[in-house]
């Protein structure tokens, strides 16, 4: 039987993965349909094909759906918030999902799913209690909240 910080373990090394298919992960909000899939073939072409696609429109999932046909992409969900949001991401064909945080729950889910998770965090003790899990990877964020680059 495998622990729960063996699971996060072994999605950290598939999110390390993905991380480093490119220099940047561009994160993508979708207002408009029409524009997902040919803005994923556009950034995959130009040598981005990890992208981020945050759950903050109701277009988003359709947007995970249409642009995970994209050959050579590889699209992941973000804003995950809920266990709710962990499924229907998957559902959609989300292959890694970004957290602005992690709950208990929500790394559950993720587990649950096989999604392999980029959490985010911002202080010191959040890098230490997810690196206790497993998590070799995250997410700095809010970045510019926390004194990281501005837009």
């Amino acid at each position: 039987m495998t622990s729960p910080e063996s699971n996060a373990a072994d999605r950290s090394t598939r999110a390390r993965e993905i991380c480093l298919l490119a220099p940047v992960i561009p994160v993508l909000v979708i207002d408009d349909l029409a524009h997902a899939v040919p803005l994923a073939r556009a950034l995959v072409v130009g040598g981005l094909p990890a992208l981020e696609v945050t759950l903050r429109t109701p277009q988003a999932l359709d947007a995970i759906r249409a642009m995970a046909e994209v050959p050579g992409g590889v699209v992941g969900a973000g804003t995950l918030l809920t266990p709710a949001d962990v499924r229907a991401a998957k559902a959609a064909g989300a292959q890694f999902g970004v957290s602005p945080g992690a709950t208990e729950r929500l790394i559950a889910a993720c587990e649950d799913e096989g999604l392999p998770l980029l959490p985010g965090a911002a202080t010191a003790t959040e890098v230490m209690a997810l690196l206790e899990r497993g998590f070799t990877v995250q997410k700095f964020f809010p970045a510019e909240a926390s004194g990281g680059a501005r837009r």
